[in-house]
């Protein structure tokens, strides 16, 4: 699921309130990945790991962050 540069903007000027639908465009995505792979977000025994990048068009190191492997917990790893 991609959220543009544009539901971004909005976002920041709305003061951080979501696009309307936007919520249900990324649970949807979600879905379709977890479907596609078998997998599923939370799951302690076949987790879905996912990472959430920054898709900037000129990079711009340091000022975004990336988050990796969004969905294990100290129970998957174990």
């Amino acid at each position: 699921c991609t959220v543009t540069t544009e539901a971004c903007v909005d976002t920041m000027t709305r003061k951080g309130e979501w696009p309307e639908d936007l919520e249900s465009q990324v649970w949807d995505g979600l879905k379709r990945l977890e479907e596609r792979t078998g997998r599923v977000l939370g799951d302690d025994k076949k987790p879905l790991l996912v990472s959430v990048r920054s898709g900037a068009v000129i990079s711009m190191p340091g000022m975004m962050d990336t988050i990796l492997n969004l969905g294990i917990s100290d129970d998957t790893v174990e």
